[in-house]
């Protein structure tokens, strides 16, 4: 099919790539809501400053492709930008094709974890255990020169920024669960809580069995994102049938839930994969429907507030606020958990810079955006903050301990868990 998807679906229906990237007027109303822009103030850093340059390279009118490689590569595809425009113009779609016709060959590094996700699970978790295991011994630290020195300082990064090394994975202990014969929720674990926070995939569980009952583990694999992003649509469509099948197998009658706000997302959009496939398109159409983000659960979920929290702060995770519009019902969950604890974060929704793999590809950027916004924290006298993305996990932790080391993060289910179950401890009825 190709590495390009040639059509998008947008909020005017379904569009030609070239039509989406035209739809953007240049009125400007985005630039101010564009992270990458507000730290840079370059136009080409701008969503409208990208969207010209994705319409000149379809129409081939850039002498130099290339030149554009810088504007498309700073996107954090957060979709702020879509959210402040008027005509809800796709930017990091357009963005995303723009990128998928300048690379010929996937990011060979993404290609090789894209494989042993898809392909080769059992090894690859064998490697990262090892991988831990070594990190727990500290050699992993000594590798950062090493991996500095042959061209992958990305590596070197990421090896730094990941803090957490479990030796035993979120799938291996949801395995042994019993079986339920009548289950309400599926749960779907993403690759960052399965791989680096397994108590944050624990806590979720530990949600749903409280607030709905009893419910199955999906048993999946990877939900595509990464190769969608960085790889190739024809592993990220595989990727994305394995997911459905397992879901229409599962036999859940209630929602799927997933606690990774990127990954809940990207399995909201897998209608776009299957443009070209009419019978795969209605499949994935009634897997999105069923799909739900941790926010979305506890929105209106009978939530005690959480005795003895400190000062307490939500940061918007931008697929959850921006890609699925999920910032009030986020904000009105974390307020219910932290009742007189709660404090209002000043633009908690601009992005942190996580984003993925975009603070090991783009460090200088990645590093203003956490310094930006481990400001706004400390103004707000937080000493914890919540958020639902792994990204924002990783990014929160390691830009607090450099800027703002009095506070610390936790994912939006933690804090859940441990109230629901604090109030069941306590005779507290829920949402007392």
């Amino acid at each position: 099919m190709g590495n390009l998807l040639h059509r998008l679906i947008t909020d005017l229906g379904e569009r030609s790539d070239y039509d989406a990237a035209s739809q953007c007027c240049r009125c400007g109303y985005c630039e101010q809501a564009c992270p990458t822009y507000v730290v840079t103030g370059d136009e080409t850093r701008s969503a409208r400053g990208r969207n010209q340059l994705v319409r000149l390279l379809i129409e081939g009118r850039l002498s130099d492709p290339a030149s554009a490689e810088d504007a498309l590569h700073t996107c954090l595809l957060c979709g702020a930008c879509t959210a402040a425009c008027y005509a809800r113009v796709a930017t990091a779609d357009i963005v995303l094709e723009g990128r998928r016709k300048l690379t010929e060959t996937p990011h060979r590094l993404a290609r090789l974890l894209t494989r042993l996700l898809a392909e080769h699970r059992g090894l690859l978790m064998l490697l990262l255990k090892a991988a831990n295991l070594a990190k727990r011994l500290g050699l992993t630290a000594l590798a950062r020169p090493a991996l500095r020195l042959i061209g992958l300082p990305g590596l070197a990064l990421a090896e730094e920024h990941v803090r957490e090394a479990p030796l035993v994975f979120l799938e291996e202990v949801l395995r042994r669960r019993p079986a339920v014969k009548d289950p309400r929720w599926s749960y779907f674990a993403p690759c960052g809580p399965n791989f680096l926070y397994p108590r944050v995939g624990l806590a979720t569980v530990a949600v749903l069995e409280s607030l709905r009952g009893p419910g199955v583990f999906m048993d999946n694999g990877c939900c595509g994102l990464l190769a969608y992003n960085y790889g190739e649509l024809d592993d990220a469509r595989a990727m994305a049938r394995r997911v459905i099948e397992r879901f229409e197998a599962s036999g859940s009658r209630g929602p799927v839930v997933g606690d990774c706000s990127s990954c809940t997302a990207f399995l909201k959009s897998y209608p776009q994969l299957f443009l070209s496939e009419p019978d795969w398109k209605v499949r994935a159409e009634r897997f999105a429907a069923a799909v739900r983000d941790v926010p979305e659960v506890l929105a209106d979920a009978p939530l005690p507030e959480l005795a003895g929290l400190p000062a307490f702060t939500y940061h918007d995770s931008c697929r959850a606020c921006h890609g699925q519009g999920l910032q009030t019902a986020a904000h009105a969950a974390a307020r219910r958990l932290a009742g007189s604890a709660y404090r209002e974060l000043p633009e908690s929704d601009m992005c942190c810079g996580g984003a993925g793999a975009y603070a090991f590809r783009n460090p200088a950027l990645s590093d203003d955006l956490i310094q930006r916004k481990a400001g706004r924290i400390a103004a707000s006298g937080a000493r914890l903050v919540a958020a639902s993305g792994t990204s924002c996990l990783i990014q929160l932790a390691q830009g607090l301990k450099k800027y703002y080391p009095e506070c610390e993060v936790v994912h939006l289910s933690e804090l859940a868990a441990r109230a629901l179950a604090q109030g069941a401890k306590d005779g507290t009825p829920a949402g007392a």
